[in-house]
Protein backbone atom coordinates (compact mmCIF):
# COMPACT_ATOMS: atom_id res chain seq x y z
CA UNK A 1 0.00 0.00 0.00
CA UNK A 2 1.31 3.54 -1.26
CA UNK A 3 2.45 5.67 1.97
CA UNK A 4 0.06 8.92 2.37
CA UNK A 5 2.24 12.07 1.70
CA UNK A 6 2.13 15.25 3.25
CA UNK A 7 1.08 18.87 1.78
CA UNK A 8 4.99 19.82 1.70
CA UNK A 9 6.15 16.11 -0.32
CA UNK A 10 3.02 17.32 -2.96
CA UNK A 11 2.98 20.50 -3.05
CA UNK A 12 5.40 21.97 -6.44
CA UNK A 13 5.18 26.05 -4.70
CA UNK A 14 4.03 26.04 -1.19
CA UNK A 15 4.12 29.46 0.44
CA UNK A 16 2.74 31.09 3.88
CA UNK A 17 3.75 32.70 6.81
CA UNK A 18 4.33 29.59 8.86
CA UNK A 19 6.45 31.56 11.48
CA UNK A 20 3.37 33.22 12.26
CA UNK A 21 1.08 30.19 13.32
CA UNK A 22 1.06 29.37 16.92
CA UNK A 23 -2.52 26.94 16.69
CA UNK A 24 -5.53 26.13 13.90
CA UNK A 25 -9.56 25.91 14.11
CA UNK A 26 -8.58 22.70 11.50
CA UNK A 27 -7.47 20.87 15.11
CA UNK A 28 -11.30 21.05 16.58
CA UNK A 29 -12.68 20.98 13.05
CA UNK A 30 -10.82 17.72 11.90
CA UNK A 31 -12.77 16.01 15.08
CA UNK A 32 -15.95 16.50 14.13
CA UNK A 33 -15.55 16.06 10.77
CA UNK A 34 -14.26 12.35 11.74
CA UNK A 35 -17.25 11.68 13.91
CA UNK A 36 -19.25 12.87 10.32
CA UNK A 37 -17.61 10.06 8.76
CA UNK A 38 -15.44 12.57 6.86
CA UNK A 39 -11.45 12.05 6.99
CA UNK A 40 -8.86 13.85 5.27
CA UNK A 41 -5.28 12.48 3.70
CA UNK A 42 -2.11 14.00 5.07
CA UNK A 43 -2.04 16.46 2.17
CA UNK A 44 -5.48 17.73 2.83
CA UNK A 45 -4.91 18.20 6.37
CA UNK A 46 -2.14 20.04 5.91
CA UNK A 47 -4.41 22.33 3.32
CA UNK A 48 -6.75 23.44 6.37
CA UNK A 49 -4.55 23.01 8.92
CA UNK A 50 -2.72 26.43 7.11
CA UNK A 51 -6.04 27.86 5.85
CA UNK A 52 -7.10 27.65 9.62
CA UNK A 53 -4.27 28.81 11.13
CA UNK A 54 -3.70 31.73 13.50
CA UNK A 55 -1.60 33.90 14.93
CA UNK A 56 -0.38 35.29 18.50
CA UNK A 57 -2.81 37.58 18.32
CA UNK A 58 -5.65 35.20 17.30
CA UNK A 59 -5.92 36.27 13.56
CA UNK A 60 -5.76 34.15 10.85
CA UNK A 61 -2.26 34.46 9.38
CA UNK A 62 -3.69 34.27 5.88
CA UNK A 63 -6.65 36.57 6.54
CA UNK A 64 -5.02 39.80 4.47
CA UNK A 65 -4.48 38.18 1.30
CA UNK A 66 -6.57 34.60 1.53
CA UNK A 67 -5.56 31.01 0.71
CA UNK A 68 -5.29 30.49 -2.75
CA UNK A 69 -4.99 26.79 -4.34
CA UNK A 70 -4.15 26.34 -7.97
CA UNK A 71 -4.38 22.59 -8.84
CA UNK A 72 -5.42 20.21 -11.64
CA UNK A 73 -9.19 19.12 -11.97
CA UNK A 74 -10.36 15.97 -10.29
CA UNK A 75 -8.18 16.71 -6.52
CA UNK A 76 -10.81 17.16 -4.43
CA UNK A 77 -10.43 20.35 -3.46
CA UNK A 78 -13.97 21.46 -3.90
CA UNK A 79 -14.71 18.59 -1.38
CA UNK A 80 -12.11 19.09 1.16
CA UNK A 81 -13.24 22.89 1.59
CA UNK A 82 -16.54 22.74 0.92
CA UNK A 83 -17.19 19.73 3.99
CA UNK A 84 -13.96 22.04 6.06
CA UNK A 85 -16.35 25.18 5.76
CA UNK A 86 -19.78 23.04 6.61
CA UNK A 87 -17.98 21.44 10.20
CA UNK A 88 -17.21 25.06 10.42
CA UNK A 89 -20.16 26.94 10.24
CA UNK A 90 -21.37 23.44 12.98
CA UNK A 91 -19.04 25.16 14.96
CA UNK A 92 -19.20 28.55 14.95
CA UNK A 93 -22.75 30.55 15.47
CA UNK A 94 -23.84 33.24 12.81
CA UNK A 95 -20.62 32.45 10.80
CA UNK A 96 -21.47 33.86 6.97
CA UNK A 97 -20.00 31.83 3.92
CA UNK A 98 -20.67 32.77 0.28
CA UNK A 99 -19.61 30.04 -2.25
CA UNK A 100 -19.45 31.76 -5.67
CA UNK A 101 -18.59 29.93 -8.94
CA UNK A 102 -17.95 31.63 -12.66
CA UNK A 103 -20.43 29.24 -13.89
CA UNK A 104 -24.05 28.13 -13.16
CA UNK A 105 -23.26 25.09 -13.38
CA UNK A 106 -20.23 24.55 -10.88
CA UNK A 107 -22.15 26.28 -8.50
CA UNK A 108 -25.18 24.35 -8.85
CA UNK A 109 -23.15 21.11 -8.59
CA UNK A 110 -21.20 22.40 -5.35
CA UNK A 111 -24.40 23.06 -3.37
CA UNK A 112 -26.00 19.73 -4.45
CA UNK A 113 -23.05 18.15 -2.86
CA UNK A 114 -23.28 20.42 0.25
CA UNK A 115 -27.27 19.60 0.39
CA UNK A 116 -25.91 15.79 0.24
CA UNK A 117 -23.71 16.18 3.11
CA UNK A 118 -26.40 18.21 5.14
CA UNK A 119 -28.84 14.98 4.85
CA UNK A 120 -26.55 12.89 6.30
CA UNK A 121 -28.06 11.41 10.07
CA UNK A 122 -25.50 12.70 11.96
CA UNK A 123 -25.71 16.15 10.61
CA UNK A 124 -29.24 16.84 10.05
CA UNK A 125 -29.89 18.14 13.37
CA UNK A 126 -27.82 21.00 12.64
CA UNK A 127 -29.29 21.97 9.72
CA UNK A 128 -32.53 24.38 9.89
CA UNK A 129 -33.37 24.24 6.71
CA UNK A 130 -32.93 24.30 2.63
CA UNK A 131 -33.54 27.26 0.50
CA UNK A 132 -32.98 25.72 -3.07
CA UNK A 133 -34.48 28.61 -5.48
CA UNK A 134 -32.40 29.45 -8.83
CA UNK A 135 -30.32 32.69 -7.25
CA UNK A 136 -30.94 31.93 -3.65
CA UNK A 137 -29.46 29.14 -2.64
CA UNK A 138 -27.96 28.19 0.52
CA UNK A 139 -28.03 26.30 3.62
CA UNK A 140 -29.43 27.60 6.97
CA UNK A 141 -27.84 26.10 10.17
CA UNK A 142 -29.63 25.50 13.51
CA UNK A 143 -26.85 28.26 15.12
CA UNK A 144 -27.61 31.13 12.41
CA UNK A 145 -24.71 30.50 10.03
CA UNK A 146 -25.65 30.06 6.77
CA UNK A 147 -23.53 29.11 3.23
CA UNK A 148 -24.95 31.07 0.18
CA UNK A 149 -24.07 29.75 -3.53
CA UNK A 150 -24.01 31.47 -6.99
CA UNK A 151 -22.50 32.33 -10.05
CA UNK A 152 -20.67 35.40 -10.69
CA UNK A 153 -21.59 35.25 -14.50
CA UNK A 154 -24.98 36.25 -12.74
CA UNK A 155 -24.03 38.70 -11.01
CA UNK A 156 -23.86 36.90 -7.79
CA UNK A 157 -22.54 38.58 -4.80
CA UNK A 158 -23.61 42.39 -5.48
CA UNK A 159 -25.58 43.91 -2.70
CA UNK A 160 -24.98 41.26 -0.16
CA UNK A 161 -23.16 42.03 2.89
CA UNK A 162 -21.42 41.44 6.13
CA UNK A 163 -19.98 37.84 4.88
CA UNK A 164 -17.46 36.24 6.98
CA UNK A 165 -15.80 34.32 4.52
CA UNK A 166 -15.69 34.21 0.49
CA UNK A 167 -14.64 31.06 -1.51
CA UNK A 168 -13.76 32.14 -5.11
CA UNK A 169 -14.19 28.61 -7.49
CA UNK A 170 -13.16 28.62 -11.04
CA UNK A 171 -10.92 31.60 -9.61
CA UNK A 172 -8.97 31.23 -12.95
CA UNK A 173 -11.65 33.38 -14.34
CA UNK A 174 -12.22 36.05 -11.94
CA UNK A 175 -11.06 39.56 -12.66
CA UNK A 176 -10.09 42.94 -10.91
CA UNK A 177 -13.64 44.13 -11.63
CA UNK A 178 -15.44 41.03 -10.20
CA UNK A 179 -13.53 40.79 -7.42
CA UNK A 180 -14.11 44.38 -6.69
CA UNK A 181 -17.49 43.94 -6.98
CA UNK A 182 -16.80 41.02 -4.21
CA UNK A 183 -14.36 42.07 -1.29
CA UNK A 184 -16.37 44.62 0.26
CA UNK A 185 -19.30 42.24 1.27
CA UNK A 186 -16.67 41.56 3.86
CA UNK A 187 -15.38 45.03 5.12
CA UNK A 188 -17.59 44.83 8.51
CA UNK A 189 -16.79 40.99 9.41
CA UNK A 190 -14.03 41.25 12.63
CA UNK A 191 -12.02 38.06 11.19
CA UNK A 192 -12.60 37.77 7.51
CA UNK A 193 -10.66 34.71 5.41
CA UNK A 194 -11.03 34.30 1.39
CA UNK A 195 -10.08 31.65 -0.59
CA UNK A 196 -9.62 31.34 -4.16
CA UNK A 197 -9.30 27.94 -5.71
CA UNK A 198 -8.34 27.08 -9.44
CA UNK A 199 -7.01 25.88 -12.30
CA UNK A 200 -4.28 27.50 -14.51
CA UNK A 201 -5.74 29.22 -16.95
CA UNK A 202 -5.90 28.55 -20.61
CA UNK A 203 -5.23 31.73 -22.94
CA UNK A 204 -8.10 34.14 -23.31
CA UNK A 205 -9.03 33.36 -19.42
CA UNK A 206 -9.34 36.26 -17.39
CA UNK A 207 -7.36 35.08 -15.19
CA UNK A 208 -5.79 39.10 -13.50
CA UNK A 209 -6.19 37.72 -10.08
CA UNK A 210 -5.50 34.28 -9.87
CA UNK A 211 -1.82 35.13 -11.91
CA UNK A 212 -1.46 38.33 -9.07
CA UNK A 213 -1.62 35.96 -6.57
CA UNK A 214 0.55 33.17 -8.39
CA UNK A 215 3.20 35.84 -9.23
CA UNK A 216 2.76 37.33 -4.90
CA UNK A 217 4.16 33.94 -4.38
CA UNK A 218 6.61 32.88 -6.32
CA UNK A 219 8.23 36.72 -5.65
CA UNK A 220 8.23 35.55 -1.98
CA UNK A 221 5.81 38.21 -0.99
CA UNK A 222 3.02 36.01 1.51
CA UNK A 223 3.06 38.14 4.07
CA UNK A 224 -0.78 37.37 5.13
CA UNK A 225 -1.41 35.15 2.39
CA UNK A 226 -0.90 31.25 1.69
CA UNK A 227 -0.48 29.88 -2.03
CA UNK A 228 -0.51 26.13 -2.81
CA UNK A 229 0.16 25.20 -6.18
CA UNK A 230 0.41 21.26 -6.95
CA UNK A 231 1.66 20.42 -10.66
CA UNK A 232 3.93 18.03 -12.05
CA UNK A 233 7.47 19.31 -13.38
CA UNK A 234 6.95 21.55 -16.43
CA UNK A 235 9.67 19.15 -18.26
CA UNK A 236 7.46 16.25 -17.40
CA UNK A 237 6.86 13.51 -19.47
CA UNK A 238 3.03 13.74 -19.83
CA UNK A 239 2.38 9.75 -20.05
CA UNK A 240 4.04 9.46 -16.98
CA UNK A 241 2.50 7.94 -14.16
CA UNK A 242 4.70 9.48 -11.48
CA UNK A 243 3.93 13.08 -12.92
CA UNK A 244 0.79 12.43 -13.09
CA UNK A 245 1.23 11.35 -9.14
CA UNK A 246 2.85 14.70 -8.32
CA UNK A 247 0.19 16.66 -10.05
CA UNK A 248 -2.45 14.79 -8.16
CA UNK A 249 -2.35 13.74 -5.05
CA UNK A 250 -5.55 11.70 -4.87
CA UNK A 251 -4.25 9.76 -7.67
CA UNK A 252 -4.83 6.65 -7.74
CA UNK A 253 -6.53 6.05 -4.23
CA UNK A 254 -9.32 8.67 -5.13
CA UNK A 255 -8.68 9.68 -9.04
CA UNK A 256 -8.82 6.62 -10.70
CA UNK A 257 -6.20 5.65 -13.65
CA UNK A 258 -9.37 5.65 -16.21
CA UNK A 259 -10.26 9.00 -15.36
CA UNK A 260 -6.64 10.51 -16.08
CA UNK A 261 -6.48 8.58 -19.30
CA UNK A 262 -9.57 9.89 -20.99
CA UNK A 263 -8.39 12.98 -20.35
CA UNK A 264 -4.89 12.31 -21.96
CA UNK A 265 -7.34 11.02 -24.95
CA UNK A 266 -9.51 13.45 -25.31
CA UNK A 267 -7.55 16.91 -24.64
CA UNK A 268 -5.14 18.57 -27.21
CA UNK A 269 -1.56 18.42 -25.35
CA UNK A 270 -1.51 21.39 -23.70
CA UNK A 271 -5.37 21.37 -22.49
CA UNK A 272 -3.87 17.94 -20.57
CA UNK A 273 -0.86 19.42 -19.15
CA UNK A 274 -3.18 22.49 -17.65
CA UNK A 275 -6.57 20.58 -16.72
CA UNK A 276 -4.35 17.33 -15.02
CA UNK A 277 -0.71 18.16 -14.58
CA UNK A 278 -1.52 21.16 -13.01
CA UNK A 279 0.80 23.06 -15.27
CA UNK A 280 1.13 26.83 -15.86
CA UNK A 281 1.68 28.39 -19.52
CA UNK A 282 4.89 30.15 -19.66
CA UNK A 283 3.79 33.66 -19.20
CA UNK A 284 6.92 35.86 -20.17
CA UNK A 285 7.26 37.25 -16.09
CA UNK A 286 10.23 39.06 -17.33
CA UNK A 287 8.54 41.60 -19.00
CA UNK A 288 7.86 42.03 -22.82
CA UNK A 289 9.51 45.64 -23.29
CA UNK A 290 13.40 44.49 -22.98
CA UNK A 291 15.49 47.13 -21.40
CA UNK A 292 17.67 47.62 -24.44
CA UNK A 293 14.80 48.54 -26.57
CA UNK A 294 13.56 51.13 -24.02
CA UNK A 295 16.66 52.60 -23.41
CA UNK A 296 16.77 53.09 -27.31
CA UNK A 297 13.46 55.08 -27.59
CA UNK A 298 14.55 57.59 -25.02
CA UNK A 299 15.42 61.05 -25.78
CA UNK A 300 16.40 64.00 -23.77
CA UNK A 301 13.62 66.06 -24.41
CA UNK A 302 10.46 66.60 -26.76
CA UNK A 303 10.49 68.16 -29.59
CA UNK A 304 7.37 70.69 -31.06
CA UNK A 305 5.35 70.26 -33.63
CA UNK A 306 2.82 67.99 -33.62
CA UNK A 307 -0.61 67.20 -32.59
CA UNK A 308 -1.27 66.62 -29.08
CA UNK A 309 -3.65 63.41 -27.53
CA UNK A 310 -4.74 62.14 -23.64
CA UNK A 311 -5.26 58.72 -22.12
CA UNK A 312 -6.44 58.35 -19.02
CA UNK A 313 -6.07 55.32 -16.30
CA UNK A 314 -6.33 54.44 -12.55
CA UNK A 315 -5.07 51.58 -11.05
CA UNK A 316 -7.79 48.87 -9.55
CA UNK A 317 -7.58 50.28 -6.13
CA UNK A 318 -8.09 53.88 -7.49
CA UNK A 319 -5.61 55.40 -5.22
CA UNK A 320 -4.30 57.79 -8.41
CA UNK A 321 -5.34 59.03 -11.67
CA UNK A 322 -2.54 59.17 -14.61
CA UNK A 323 -2.48 61.07 -17.81
CA UNK A 324 -0.77 60.32 -20.61
CA UNK A 325 0.10 62.24 -23.21
CA UNK A 326 1.14 61.84 -26.86
CA UNK A 327 2.88 63.84 -29.66
CA UNK A 328 2.51 62.94 -32.86
CA UNK A 329 3.97 64.45 -35.61
CA UNK A 330 3.27 64.38 -39.69
CA UNK A 331 5.98 62.22 -40.51
CA UNK A 332 4.23 59.53 -38.33
CA UNK A 333 6.90 59.58 -35.53
CA UNK A 334 5.56 60.00 -31.69
CA UNK A 335 6.73 61.37 -28.54
CA UNK A 336 4.57 59.77 -25.18
CA UNK A 337 5.21 61.21 -21.61
CA UNK A 338 2.84 60.87 -18.54
CA UNK A 339 1.46 64.21 -18.47
CA UNK A 340 0.54 64.40 -15.08
CA UNK A 341 -0.56 61.92 -11.74
CA UNK A 342 -1.79 62.54 -8.87
CA UNK A 343 -3.01 60.57 -5.65
CA UNK A 344 -7.47 60.86 -5.54
CA UNK A 345 -6.90 60.53 -1.52
CA UNK A 346 -4.91 64.04 -1.55
CA UNK A 347 -6.05 65.58 -4.65
CA UNK A 348 -9.85 63.81 -5.12
CA UNK A 349 -10.68 63.31 -8.97
CA UNK A 350 -12.15 66.64 -10.34
CA UNK A 351 -8.57 67.83 -10.75
CA UNK A 352 -8.32 65.88 -13.92
CA UNK A 353 -11.56 66.91 -15.51
CA UNK A 354 -10.35 70.28 -15.53
CA UNK A 355 -6.82 69.53 -16.27
CA UNK A 356 -8.64 67.98 -19.46
CA UNK A 357 -11.16 70.51 -20.09
CA UNK A 358 -8.65 73.58 -20.03
CA UNK A 359 -6.94 71.77 -22.72
CA UNK A 360 -9.43 69.89 -25.03
CA UNK A 361 -9.37 73.32 -27.23
CA UNK A 362 -6.09 72.13 -28.59
CA UNK A 363 -6.29 68.41 -28.04
CA UNK A 364 -6.78 66.36 -31.05
CA UNK A 365 -8.33 63.36 -28.36
CA UNK A 366 -9.36 62.26 -24.75
CA UNK A 367 -8.74 58.31 -24.62
CA UNK A 368 -10.77 56.13 -21.39
CA UNK A 369 -10.63 52.24 -21.66
CA UNK A 370 -14.06 50.59 -21.37
CA UNK A 371 -13.05 48.62 -19.09
CA UNK A 372 -10.65 51.09 -16.53
CA UNK A 373 -11.60 52.34 -13.07
CA UNK A 374 -11.60 56.07 -14.77
CA UNK A 375 -14.30 55.69 -16.81
CA UNK A 376 -16.57 57.04 -14.07
CA UNK A 377 -14.81 60.32 -15.18
CA UNK A 378 -16.91 60.05 -18.20
CA UNK A 379 -19.89 62.19 -17.09
CA UNK A 380 -18.25 65.15 -15.78
CA UNK A 381 -15.85 65.59 -19.50
CA UNK A 382 -19.01 65.02 -21.31
CA UNK A 383 -20.38 67.58 -19.01
CA UNK A 384 -17.62 69.39 -19.74
CA UNK A 385 -18.07 69.24 -23.81
CA UNK A 386 -14.75 67.34 -24.03
CA UNK A 387 -15.14 64.28 -26.45
CA UNK A 388 -14.14 61.22 -24.71
CA UNK A 389 -13.33 58.22 -26.82
CA UNK A 390 -14.15 55.00 -25.46
CA UNK A 391 -11.92 52.07 -26.11
CA UNK A 392 -13.34 48.00 -25.63
CA UNK A 393 -11.21 45.06 -26.08
CA UNK A 394 -10.45 45.26 -29.57
CA UNK A 395 -9.04 49.01 -29.67
CA UNK A 396 -7.41 48.01 -26.66
CA UNK A 397 -5.52 45.16 -28.15
CA UNK A 398 -5.28 47.59 -31.59
CA UNK A 399 -3.38 50.12 -29.07
CA UNK A 400 -0.96 47.78 -27.27
CA UNK A 401 0.49 46.51 -30.32
CA UNK A 402 0.65 49.49 -31.94
CA UNK A 403 2.78 50.72 -28.89
CA UNK A 404 4.93 47.84 -29.09
CA UNK A 405 5.52 47.46 -33.17
CA UNK A 406 6.59 51.58 -32.97
CA UNK A 407 8.78 50.81 -29.76
CA UNK A 408 10.31 48.00 -32.06
CA UNK A 409 10.99 49.86 -34.98
CA UNK A 410 12.10 53.13 -33.01
CA UNK A 411 9.27 55.49 -34.06
CA UNK A 412 7.74 56.46 -30.58
CA UNK A 413 9.99 58.01 -28.12
CA UNK A 414 10.13 58.69 -24.22
CA UNK A 415 12.03 61.28 -21.57
CA UNK A 416 14.30 59.58 -19.42
CA UNK A 417 13.52 57.17 -16.71
CA UNK A 418 14.91 60.08 -14.11
CA UNK A 419 12.25 62.51 -15.29
CA UNK A 420 9.41 59.58 -15.40
CA UNK A 421 10.42 56.91 -13.48
CA UNK A 422 6.64 55.50 -12.79
CA UNK A 423 6.40 55.22 -16.67
CA UNK A 424 9.50 53.21 -16.98
CA UNK A 425 8.66 50.84 -14.09
CA UNK A 426 5.67 50.03 -16.01
CA UNK A 427 6.95 49.71 -19.21
CA UNK A 428 9.69 47.34 -17.80
CA UNK A 429 7.88 44.85 -15.84
CA UNK A 430 4.64 44.92 -17.35
CA UNK A 431 3.51 41.38 -19.39
CA UNK A 432 0.50 40.73 -21.64
CA UNK A 433 -2.25 39.03 -21.83
CA UNK A 434 -5.23 37.76 -24.32
CA UNK A 435 -8.34 40.02 -25.25
CA UNK A 436 -10.89 39.70 -27.55
CA UNK A 437 -10.08 37.61 -30.40
CA UNK A 438 -7.49 36.95 -33.02
CA UNK A 439 -4.54 36.71 -30.63
CA UNK A 440 -4.50 40.46 -29.41
CA UNK A 441 -3.25 41.48 -26.13
CA UNK A 442 -3.11 44.72 -23.69
CA UNK A 443 -0.65 44.95 -21.06
CA UNK A 444 -1.26 43.45 -17.30
CA UNK A 445 0.75 44.03 -14.07
CA UNK A 446 3.49 41.44 -13.04
CA UNK A 447 2.83 41.91 -9.88
CA UNK A 448 0.58 43.41 -6.99
CA UNK A 449 3.64 46.19 -6.46
CA UNK A 450 3.19 46.90 -10.20
CA UNK A 451 1.28 49.86 -11.44
CA UNK A 452 1.03 49.51 -15.01
CA UNK A 453 -1.72 52.75 -15.37
CA UNK A 454 0.59 55.12 -16.64
CA UNK A 455 2.04 52.73 -19.26
CA UNK A 456 -1.97 52.46 -20.51
CA UNK A 457 -2.64 55.86 -20.16
CA UNK A 458 0.29 56.34 -22.73
CA UNK A 459 -0.86 53.60 -25.57
CA UNK A 460 -3.78 55.18 -25.07
CA UNK A 461 -2.69 58.47 -25.68
CA UNK A 462 -1.13 56.97 -28.43
CA UNK A 463 -4.34 55.53 -29.93
CA UNK A 464 -6.04 58.69 -29.83
CA UNK A 465 -3.44 60.63 -31.91
CA UNK A 466 -3.54 57.76 -34.61
CA UNK A 467 -6.88 57.20 -34.66
CA UNK A 468 -8.81 60.66 -34.01
CA UNK A 469 -9.74 62.79 -37.55
CA UNK A 470 -10.17 66.01 -34.97
CA UNK A 471 -7.46 68.50 -36.05
CA UNK A 472 -7.26 71.10 -33.53
CA UNK A 473 -3.70 72.74 -34.42
CA UNK A 474 -0.36 72.05 -35.69
CA UNK A 475 1.68 73.40 -33.32
CA UNK A 476 0.90 72.59 -29.23
CA UNK A 477 2.21 71.80 -26.20
CA UNK A 478 1.72 68.65 -23.94
CA UNK A 479 1.63 69.78 -20.57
Amino acid sequence: MERERRLSEVAAVLEWPEAEAVRSDFDRIRIVASRMGIDYDLWQQGLLWILFSRDSGGRYCCGQGGLTVSSCRQIGKTFTLGTAFFVKCMLSPGLKVIWTAHHTRTSDETFADMCSLAQMPAVARHIDHIRRANGQQELVFANGSRIMFGARENGFGRGLHGADVEVFDESQILTDRALSNMIPVMNTASDPLAVFLGNPPKPGDPSDVFAMKRRQALAGNVTGMAYIELAAPRDCDSDDRDAWAKANPSYPARTGEDSIIRMRQLLPEDDFRREALGIWDETGAAGVIGRDTWDATSVPARRDGGTVSFGIDMPPDRSEISIGACMRYPDGTAHVELAECRSTHEHGSMWAVDWLAERWPRTAAVVIDTQSPALSLLPDLRARHVKVTVTGARELGQATGRMLDMLAARTVTHLPDTEQPALADAALAVTLRPVGHGGMTAWQRSGIDVDISPLVAVTLALHGAFTSTRHPGRRQSVG
